[in-house]
């Protein structure tokens, strides 16, 4: 079994940055695509980012050019970095593993519990 724990979340002002990290723990990652997901306030839970074992890297229209997905395996962890963040931004972030880079939150097999984004205007 895999453990998934996201952090970083907080507070920040329109414009502001933050970093989001997903820590693994139970197995190695390095051979799963890692994927961030979000959820706002009475809305579904959208894709935001992903990247492979490879480093391929996809983004959701709303966030390209702003967010940035990385990894380090060495580290078992995942990180968002989030620049010019929007209010539109604000949402439970979620990072997940699949075998395969995938947009889709169905074809995730581990999911974390999220942590809280919330942009101020």
């Amino acid at each position: 079994q895999v453990q998934l724990v996201e952090s970083g979340g907080g507070l920040v002002q329109a414009g502001g940055s933050l970093r989001l990290s997903c820590a693994a723990s139970g197995r190695t990652t390095s051979s799963y695509a890692i994927c961030w997901f979000r959820q706002a306030p009475g809305k579904e839970r959208e894709f935001v980012a992903a990247i492979s074992s490879g480093g391929i890297t996809r983004y959701a229209d709303s966030v390209k050019g702003r967010f940035t997905i990385s990894r380090d395996n060495a580290k078992n962890t995942g990180y968002l970095q989030m620049n010019g963040l929007k209010p539109e931004d604000t949402a439970v972030y979620y990072c997940a593993l699949n075998v395969m880079i995938s947009t889709n939150q169905h074809n995730m097999d581990y999911w974390g519990k999220g942590t809280l984004v919330t942009v101020s205007s």
